[in-house]
């Protein structure tokens, strides 16, 4: 006669099965949590008989999580020593840590499904286990041998709970406790549970200890005088108000970034160029706690162009702005575009201020962020008839040897109520920047306004930089994935009108880099509104790209070899055996091609 959990075992392994072979849903005895992450696992198409994970070897083995981590490991690999059970940490993102064995037999195991250090047991790769389950439903569980997706960890039983900073309540990483199935073991979530607290307390005295730290800090510069001064910690930002109202997140961002390169350098200074175009010298120290590294505590000096007298004036101009231009976090529309993002709010509120006032600005950002869309619906709300002029400096026409770049700069429209545009400024060739200098004054002298784009603030020609009053960032649109959905219904809205996408299109979108920002958004929309087979825009009508999540650039070979199989593999609604079959190439193959591609794709029953 069967056990009571072997029953239970052979009744939900033949759920599984008969789920895994059509688009019924699991049976009532499967628990609720296990017939969601197999509907999930299910829908990214995750692999039932092959375990496929990234591996990433380098990784902060110094990370607080870890450090606060260790004692409780070591504690619980002494009780475990020669039982059949196994405790791994991992950080928030599913990659092991950290992983403690109790018998050989069981490492061995592990090993050859790559539940090891190094490697990512995320739900989105690994399909229903005990660490992607918790970190997708941030709440403990326990998946016992076939509840797992993934038939080659049916062997082992898992409870994992997600580990909380006690002071931010972000989820940090999650405690996972694995052992040979068997009979089920009551005590396994209350042990992780435990243990998962026990890592939380140990962060909360590291956070704690290294925020009194960072505040002590911050009180005894700013104690005396009103200069700006700003700390950063993993998980505090102190600012001043001479600080807070000059910066934004992004700014704090690339502080950051330089605060780690002079952290150990405490009497070095380092000149930081900001998002919205101002330049900062920074001088930084590391503060440091009983618990390590507490963060740093850099104090500011705004400073303006160094080869730019014109900055000063404008400088003093810009504190007198009202408070509305100021508030960087209200909405700023401009028609024909969209979004909220503070940024964003930011850079429209300053552009549109320099068009009102004919005011020369230089506009930097990454191609394809919408600087040349900014001039256009800014330069229209000051009531003006005609559209910019736009010459780019890198046209053909006007960038060789011979052309002169100047006489076309002349010979643009000039005057209240007109906009001339020299993209690329950049590229303007050393022996044309005084002829173009001169040109662009006196078109600004006649009361036009000039405007400057390029990449990067930092390559506009010394004998250009006089040209501009201003210089304003426009933000990439990996920075502003807030806005992504206002920004797909904007663009749709050219595309075509009753043009929509499926609910399952945004999460996909989120998840790409979009190197080519909104441009590139715009034209994959484009190109899959052209294919729609349906009145709204579905997965299977998103290029190929767009289903690979890869962060290396690929050769050309190699991007066509990754369409050649998104495409089949939508081709066939995902089925992996059919499309090895029609490619000429075995299943293994194409899991090892899916997971060097990044490319997930819905499963289709």
């Amino acid at each position: 006669m069967l056990s009571d959990g072997t029953a239970r075992d052979r009744t939900i392994a033949r759920a599984r099965l008969k789920f895994l072979e059509s688009a019924e849903l699991p049976a009532a005895i499967v628990p609720e949590g296990i017939r969601n992450s197999w509907q999930r696992s299910k829908y990214l198409g995750i692999c039932t008989d092959e375990v496929v994970v990234p591996y990433q070897p380098d990784y902060d083995r110094e990370s607080r999580l870890v450090r606060a981590a260790t004692p409780v490991l070591d504690r619980l690999e002494r009780a475990l020593a020669g039982s059949d059970a196994c405790v791994i940490v991992t950080d928030r993102k599913g990659w092991v840590r950290d992983r403690r064995v109790g018998e050989k037999r069981l490492s061995a195991h592990l090993d050859r499904v790559h539940l090891a250090p190094g490697f990512n047991y995320a739900e989105q790769f690994v399909g229903t286990n005990g660490i992607g389950v918790a970190l997708e439903e941030r709440r403990p569980n326990v998946v016992l041998g076939t509840e797992h997706f993934n038939e080659r960890l049916q062997d082992v039983s898992c409870a994992a709970a997600p580990i909380r900073n006690t002071v931010t309540g972000r989820v940090e990483g999650a405690m996972n406790l694995t052992c040979w199935s068997g009979p089920a073991r009551t005590f396994m979530a209350a042990l992780v549970q435990e243990a998962a607290a026990d890592i939380e307390r140990v962060m909360y005295e590291f956070s704690s200890s290294q925020q009194r730290a960072l505040l002590e800090a911050f009180q005894q510069v700013t104690h005396y005088g009103d200069r700006p001064v700003l700390c950063l910690g993993q998980d505090l930002v102190l600012a001043n108000s001479a600080a807070s109202t000059r910066l934004t997140g992004d700014d704090h961002r690339l502080l950051h970034e330089a605060a780690a390169e002079l952290g150990h350098a405490p009497r070095t200074r380092k000149q930081v160029q900001l998002t919205g175009g101002e330049t900062v010298l920074v001088r930084c120290r590391q503060v440091d706690s009983s618990a390590g590294a507490a963060g740093y505590l850099l104090e500011l000096a705004f400073t303006e162009h160094p080869s730019d007298e014109a900055h000063t004036h404008n400088r003093a101009s810009s504190r007198s702005r009202s408070r509305d231009e100021q508030d960087a976090s209200r909405p700023w529309p401009l028609p024909g575009l969209a979004g909220t993002d503070p940024a964003w709010n930011a850079v429209s509120r300053r552009v549109s201020r320099c068009a009102r006032e004919r005011t020369p600005l230089l506009l930097h950002g990454e191609t394809g962020t919408g600087k040349s869309a900014l001039v256009h619906a800014t330069h229209a709300l000051t009531g003006a008839a005609s559209a910019p002029v736009i010459l780019d400096a890198m046209d053909p026409r006007t960038a060789a040897p011979k052309a002169d770049l100047s006489a076309a700069l002349r010979a643009a429209p000039a005057g209240p109520g007109h906009a001339l545009v020299l993209r690329n400024v950049d590229a303007v060739p050393s022996e044309q920047g005084p002829a173009v200098a001169r040109a662009l004054d006196a078109a600004a002298a006649q009361g036009t306004w000039i405007v400057g784009t390029l990449h990067r603030a930092q390559g506009v020609p010394e004998p250009l930089r006089h040209c501009f009053v201003e210089a304003a960032a426009v933000p990439a649109l990996r920075h502003r994935l807030a806005d992504l959905p206002v920004l797909v219904d904007c663009l749709l809205q050219r595309v075509g009108d009753g043009v929509e996408c499926a609910p399952e299109v945004l999460p996909l979108l989120r998840r790409h880099d979009w190197p080519g920002n909104v441009r590139q958004l715009h034209f994959a929309l484009r190109e899959a509104a052209a294919g729609r087979r349906t009145y709204r825009i579905e997965l299977r009508d998103l290029p190929p790209s767009l289903h690979s999540a890869g962060s290396r650039s690929l050769s050309a070979w190699e991007a066509s070899e990754r369409d050649t199989l998104v495409q089949a593999l939508l081709e066939v609604d995902g089925n992996k055996l059919l499309a090895a079959q029609r490619l000429g190439i075995s299943r293994t193959t194409i899991y090892r091609k899916m997971r060097t591609y990044g490319i997930t794709l819905p499963a289709r029953g």
